[in-house]
């Protein structure tokens, strides 16, 4: 007994340290991730104060636009495990963080390039698709403004990345937090044409965007420049070189995270549209619901960012225990966070079903009890979510992306999208039987993802990664 306390005592300081760690780095993430989702929803809000087509024409070119964006965050992402391995081996290293940042920038643009010819005809392609010819060539317009955006916010994602790596997430929340306010205005200004300027309508918002995304990748350039911790490094320095060997790394890991976002938002897509032949009501619940979800995930995907810098460190530190402890306290805050989040849902589902549904109009009522039924699938939802994000953020830490990648294609599209058709057109469920698949489909990722994280772990997380 005596042994056993003396040995709890001796683990609190390193538990406190790590825990410590996790949240300082990973509470400004979080910030900064609402941030982005909030700047999103002001899109939505001012475009739906333009019209009720303009807003559908919004939807239907971000519809396009978010999976390409999401593709290039995940590769992008990737010079965060790289940097922190660096970091993790050598302290002292400063040209291996500079390269890397270079390397990441050169994947933004190369990215970035071909997507922009995409978007640009957009109008054709989603003619193409079936969609009515007006609502088509309105998301055109839109895209023809947003798809500019593209470009700075890969290269902000891709040194908010780096910054974290270096233990700098704070002018990360700095950005995110000030171009809130410089997209709500923007989008104020140019969609109505407000002080003079044009009222470019659905164009404007997708500048506004622009603009906002080039002030966030602006205020990291600016500190990279100014933060004494973040000069040494000299970012921003020459020459500037394409590495084939470090490129194609970062490729290599950076690719497979992409796909994996990809498949993951995918489902989300597809369960909009399967909800939508259920019923108007049931649409309108699962929208509420899923916004509500979606806040809550900022909050382990933060955590999730955090695990993969400090997993990361102590991979290129080559200190297997550090990697350890860093991964499973990571997992434990994230679950803390899903537990209290998922309570909150449970005690309080009216609350927050009637900031987006007015429960007390009749004409809602059937739409408000659909909702309180998917939320208490979603609470569940909440935690198998949370485990996924952050084993899976662990698992990048290590530089293992392309197994999870294809666990995260077969949990997904494997299991949660056929179980949840099933269950939502073969049985009475309905509406619900879709979010229970969803469910399964999350906690199959969950559970496939931290089995390959305890492989790894027997092996002393060094073995190369299958």
């Amino acid at each position: 007994m005596l042994q056993a306390a003396t040995s709890e005592k001796r683990a609190a300081p390193w538990l406190r340290r790590e825990i410590a760690a996790a949240f300082s780095l990973g509470a400004p993430l979080i910030v900064a991730n609402l941030a982005t989702s909030l700047m999103t929803t002001t899109d939505v809000m001012m475009l739906g104060w333009l019209s009720p087509e303009a807003l559908a024409a919004g939807a239907l070119g971000y519809n396009l636009y978010f999976p390409l964006l999401l593709f290039g965050i995940g590769l992008t992402s990737a010079a965060s495990p790289i940097v922190a391995r660096m970091v993790g081996a050598d302290p002292d290293d400063l040209a291996g963080p500079r390269r890397a940042t270079h390397q990441a920038f050169f994947s933004a643009a190369a990215l970035a390039l071909p997507i922009w010819a995409v978007l640009w005809n957009a109008r054709p392609i989603l003619a193409a698709l079936g969609e009515p010819p007006t609502l088509a060539a309105e998301a055109g317009v839109y895209l023809h403004g947003l798809e500019w955006a593209l470009g700075p916010n890969l290269l902000f994602f891709a040194l908010r990345s780096v910054f974290a790596a270096l233990n700098r997430p704070g002018p990360t929340l700095f950005a995110g937090v000030l171009a809130v306010a410089v997209n709500a205005l923007g989008n104020w200004l140019l969609i109505f044409g407000h002080f003079g300027l044009p009222a470019w309508g659905v164009f404007g918002s997708g500048m506004a965007t622009f603009f906002s995304q080039s002030f966030m990748f602006a205020v990291l350039a600016i500190y990279a420049f100014l933060d004494r911790r973040l000069a040494r490094y000299r970012l921003f320095a020459g020459p500037w070189r394409l590495e084939a060997a470090a490129f194609a790394e970062l490729w290599r890991l950076g690719a497979p995270i992409g796909a994996a976002i990809v498949f993951e938002v995918s489902i989300f897509s597809a369960s909009v549209l399967l909800m939508g032949l259920i019923g108007a009501s049931a649409l309108e619940a699962h929208a509420a619901v899923f916004q509500i979800g979606s806040l809550a995930f900022m909050i382990p995907l933060g955590i999730a960012q955090a695990a993969t810098v400090r997993v990361g460190h102590a991979f290129g530190a080559r200190d297997a225990k550090a990697a350890s402890r860093s991964g499973w306290v990571a997992f434990g805050l994230v679950m803390g966070c899903m537990v209290l989040t998922a309570s909150i849902m449970l005690l309080f589902p009216r609350t927050l079903i009637s900031a987006f549904i007015d429960g007390s109009d009749p004409a809602n009522a059937e739409a408000a009890a659909l909702a309180r039924q998917f939320l208490r699938v979603a609470a569940l939802f909440q935690l198998f979510d949370g485990a996924q994000a952050v084993a899976a953020g662990m698992l990048r830490g290590l530089h293992d992306a392309r197994a999870p990648m294809l666990l995260a294609l077969f949990g997904y599209w494997g299991v949660g999208l056929p179980v949840g058709a099933a269950l939502a057109f073969l049985t009475p469920l309905a509406g619900l039987g879709l979010w229970i698949g969803l469910a399964c489909g999350l906690a199959t990722v969950a559970a496939l993802l931290i089995g390959r994280w305890r492989l790894r772990e027997r092996a002393g997380f060094f073995m190369e990664a299958l």
